[in-house]
């Protein structure tokens, strides 16, 4: 075989027509070429967002949140125009893509349902921002920090350092606790109950000195101690305390009671244990009493 037919066996495979999309026909070489341009339309779009967050946000100084949305967008707009390009370039216009998109819409009514749910969800969060990358959230009941945000689903690293997928639907769908949307600072509080024999300026000096002497703690807005309520077996406090970074607190938290604990033995202040009087009333004739008759 010589040269010249294999090129003509090559030329006649890629002419090859499959099928026709509005009298435009789709061959395999057009398939090829469709497929290295996509192909190359999403590496463009994936160095184009690592350009923009590396050399372009960082220099004028843009947040983590606005920078990963903005990124994103053009990732996907990049994305978007070379689908349509390499549709045109092989010869199918938009007026053809109508069918396709027909059929689409019948296999979305079908069971694309969820897919479609999470897609648009995808779309509000990236412009909507009800969360960003880097925010501490509660969606449910999964508590961690939003590490990744795409078109159909969240990564979300927990505190125990697990990754855990979740749909984009939930975020728009469900109740969301956003800890650090606007404002990262937390307000931390702390109960802790005390013996009814205590001197209440006392446990209110070692609660206040608690939170004074952590560095960890805001001073504005200023620490508090509040009375909460007379319990059944001691006086309900409350220490209140503002730390700047809501992703610290389990650490703050630790640091506070362990320091209340010391503060406690300092001062004499008791922490009762949970206390129950039972009393018992029978009106059953016992045994041992008609022995003792």
């Amino acid at each position: 075989m010589t040269w010249e037919e294999v090129f003509s066996y090559i030329r006649d495979i890629l002419n090859f027509r499959i099928f026709s999309v509005s009298e435009s026909p789709v061959t395999v070489g057009s398939i090829l070429i469709f497929l290295l341009l996509i192909t190359f339309f999403i590496g463009a779009a994936i160095l184009a967002r690592r350009a923009l967050n590396r050399r372009v946000f960082k220099r004028i100084k843009i947040d983590a949140g606005t920078s990963y949305t903005l990124s994103r967008i053009t990732q996907y707009a990049i994305i978007t125009i070379g689908i349509l390009v390499s549709f045109n370039f092989v010869g199918i216009n938009l007026s053809s893509l109508t069918v396709i998109f027909g059929l689409l819409s019948v296999g979305i009514g079908f069971g694309l349902q969820n897919v479609t749910a999470n897609f648009i969800s995808g779309l509000i969060i990236l412009f909507e921002r009800p969360i960003s990358v880097g925010d501490r959230v509660v969606v449910s009941d999964i508590e961690g920090d939003v590490t990744e945000i795409n078109i159909r689903s969240t990564m979300v690293r927990t505190v125990n350092n697990i990754f855990i997928i979740v749909p984009n639907s939930e975020f728009v769908s469900k109740d969301v606790i956003n800890y650090s949307h606007g404002d990262p600072t937390y307000r931390l509080d702390i109960d802790v109950g005390v013996s009814y024999g205590s001197d209440l300026d006392t446990v209110l000096k070692a609660l206040r000195e608690v939170a004074e002497e952590n560095s960890k703690v805001m001073r504005k807005p200023e620490p508090e101690v509040h009375f909460i309520e007379f319990g059944e077996s001691s006086w309900n406090m409350q220490l209140r305390a503002w730390i700047r970074n809501v992703k610290e607190y389990p650490g703050i938290r630790n640091e506070l009671n362990q320091a209340i604990v010391r503060n406690f033995k300092k001062y004499g202040v008791e922490i009762p244990f949970p206390q129950r009087d039972l009393h018992v009333r029978s009106s059953v004739k016992l045994p041992i009493d008609d022995g003792q008759e």
